[in-house]
């Protein structure tokens, strides 16, 4: 064969690769092989809650066969607006997210509108903004159970410390207006001292121990979430006040997460109930509705089949309201309330790795 023929050939080869690379190979802006590409801000990583949703979350995009992005916006809504953009850039089709501060992300959420990107809130619902889906539980419902359990161990009276979250939050909000409600109404012989945390332990130990000084008698604390349990024990513990549920003594403990540690204390003798707020479900129902966003699919007001609810919170925001059910030692009934042992299997906290 001559030069030229072989140039010919060489040149014939070369395009027949090229136009094999250009026919459907490559894989579309904001997918991979074909992936849906979605973002996930992580809204924290410094309590066992989050990071055990941290965990569950690339394992369930795994199983729904999304690619993932992540950040971290560390408890701070200015990063938290920074990671949007990062997100954008990024192609995403998708964001989940977790806004610990609920009335400030209402101009990222609007970016996002305008852009398409459907948005999955975990965990909290933000005060303005429309969005595809919130995940979370009821949590008025934490305030409430936490409230019953209280006031029967307590027989209606007594002084209670409730450790807050951050009142900016919906969360703070709606579980400090259920539990003062509940108390006002069905246990009005027990004082109520409620003390804003902004979800750090720090802050919350500091403010429990104020409170043990100044009333040395209170009988009950109602934490928001498992972010003040290292503290709180330590100051019981210090105050010998860290003794068996039978003991004259005992301080009643209630927390929110369900987090293993949670369950080994109830379990001990240590604290005596929580309200399991579902990591796993978190991460896996976030995903889902992204998922189906991004396909299309529209959803409606009502009973899933993941035994939870959807509710309209207003327009243009529905909300998956997930099953977190009261864990306390013996599994029994307060103040109609029907609670879980610590070692029941359906928990989250007994099924993690």
């Amino acid at each position: 064969m001559n030069r030229t023929r072989i140039a010919v050939a060489a040149v014939t080869v070369l395009s027949a690769v090229l136009m094999s690379a250009c026919t459907g190979t490559d894989a579309p802006s904001g997918s991979t092989g074909g992936a849906p590409v979605v973002g996930v801000d992580y809204p924290r990583s410094d309590t066992d809650f989050w990071n055990s949703y941290i965990k569950y979350t690339p394992q369930y995009a795994t199983q729904l066969g999304l690619d993932l992005k992540t950040t971290n916006s560390q408890n701070d809504v200015a990063k938290l607006t920074s990671n949007v953009q990062t997100f954008i850039s990024q192609g995403v089709k998708g964001i989940a997210m977790a806004p610990q501060d609920t009335a400030a992300i209402a101009p990222a959420l609007q970016t996002l509108a305008t852009k398409k990107i459907p948005v999955v809130t975990i965990d909290t619902r933000p005060d303005q903004g429309d969005v595809f889906m919130v995940v979370r539980a009821d949590n008025r419902a934490y305030g409430e159970k936490a409230c019953q359990f209280l006031g029967a161990k307590l027989k209606g009276t007594g002084k209670v410390v409730m450790l807050q979250g951050d009142l900016a939050s919906i969360n703070g909000r709606d579980r400090t207006e259920a539990f003062n409600e509940c108390m006002k109404k069905n246990y009005p012989g027990i004082t109520v001292f409620g003390e804003a945390t902004n979800w750090d332990g720090a802050i919350a130990s500091q403010k429990l121990q104020i409170r043990l000084t100044e009333h040395p008698d209170i009988k009950g604390v109602y934490m928001q979430s498992s972010f003040a349990l290292a503290g709180t024990l330590q100051l019981l513990k210090q105050r010998g006040l860290l003794t068996a549920p039978d003991d004259p003594k005992h301080v009643f403990v209630v927390s929110n997460d369900g987090i293993p540690k949670e369950l080994q204390d109830i379990a001990a003798g240590n604290i005596d109930a929580t309200v399991s707020q579902p990591a796993d479900l978190y991460a896996k129902y976030a995903l889902y509705y992204l998922k189906a966003a991004i396909e299309g699919k529209t959803f409606q007001p009502g009973p899933t089949d993941h035994d939870s609810t959807i509710i309209q919170v207003r327009a243009g925001v529905l909300e998956d309201q997930l099953s977190a059910p009261l864990v306390t030692r013996d599994g029994a009934v307060y103040g109609g309330v029907q609670s879980v042992k610590p070692d029941d299997k359906s928990l989250w906290g007994n099924n993690i790795s």
